[in-house]
């Protein structure tokens, strides 16, 4: 897979370059056996309940592996915000230098404080952790709705119906996706008209929310999906009921699955707003640096891109979990 989002990376919400510490916090002096001391990295992640999660995963232990010379790396996974402070605090007593946190749930702000109170460096992945001193890395939630209207616009115009497939459990993520879209479309095409429906960032939610959709309503022009994997159940119902009037469906995240589906469906545009899972490989990186005493930004976003059976081969990568 082509790495054309890292070369791009775009920083924000940050005023200044914000020094790191005076000089690592390790001493890098050759101890009795020759080998210098690493720096103690933990990782922690939601247990895997959607490819996109899996990936992630994946792409931290893969980065944290890569630095081997330098770190050393714990990585657990959770199912809830009582896991993973339990695997906070273990990674508080293994003697965790840095920690690269990626909740899903709420109530980890307090856990998470104490850690950075404690001197422990917080590498924030993705969702957001409302907490001082955090240092965070994200893709652009806002982006990738924004992208979304702009591909929906430009192959159906600026009139139809499009159809939102809203994920509210997902907090800001859909929040935030929802609203760039919206705001978008008042912007380029405000006689759209756009029905909204609650889903789920699963297939089989994409599935049987699309056909009741599809069901109630007999004309639609667009799909604008949030997800990979919704959009794959969406489309399997959209074949499955023989609907010729879509002519666009959007998605997010980076599915290999959902790029080979792309060009076997000519009458569809399908695309995705890339929001990659490799890109917790930054949040390594960045939490790797801050130890070292690098200057970093206290916010890094990471840009987005759509990807579509135009382009969709400079993004296969058979290494890839998700």
């Amino acid at each position: 897979m082509k790495k054309l989002l890292k070369l791009c990376v775009v920083t924000v919400m940050a005023l200044s370059l914000v020094a790191c510490g005076g000089g690592d916090k390790k001493d890098d002096t050759a101890n009795e056996g020759g080998s210098t001391e690493k720096y103690k990295i933990g990782i922690l992640a939601p247990a895997v309940t959607h490819g996109w999660v899996a990936a992630v995963a994946y792409y931290a232990e893969e980065k944290a592996k890569e630095l081997d010379a330098e770190v050393e790396y714990k990585i657990y996974t959770s199912n809830n915000a009582s896991e993973m402070t339990t695997q906070l605090d273990d990674l508080k007593t293994w003697g965790a230098d840095a920690i690269v946190a990626f909740p899903q749930w709420e109530g980890m702000e307090v856990p998470i404080q104490e850690a950075i109170d404690e001197g422990i460096e917080i590498v924030n992945f993705d969702i957001e952790i409302d907490v001082d001193g955090v240092y965070r890395v994200t893709g652009d939630n806002e982006e990738m709705g924004k992208l979304g209207a702009d591909y929906i616009v430009e192959k159906i115009g600026t009139t139809g119906t499009v159809v939102v497939l809203d994920v509210p459990s997902s907090g800001s993520v859909a929040q935030l996706r929802k609203k760039g879209f919206e705001d978008r479309m008042k912007e380029i095409a405000p006689d759209v008209k756009i029905v909204t429906y609650a889903t789920e960032f699963t297939r089989e939610a994409g599935l049987n929310d699309m056909s009741d959709i599809l069901t109630a309503n007999s004309q639609i022009d667009a799909v604008f999906s949030m997800d990979d994997e919704t959009s794959i159940g969406a489309l399997q119902a959209i074949s499955e009921a023989g609907r010729k009037d879509i002519k666009v469906i959007t998605g997010g995240g980076g599915s290999q699955e959902y790029f080979k589906m792309m060009p076997e469906n000519e009458e569809i545009w399908i695309s995705s707003a890339l929001y990659s899972p490799d890109m917790v490989e930054d949040a390594v990186e960045t939490a790797l640096k801050i130890l070292k005493g690098e200057e970093v930004e206290k916010v890094v976003v990471i840009p987005t891109q759509i990807v579509d059976r135009e382009n969709y081969e400079d993004f296969l990568d058979e290494n890839s979990p998700y």
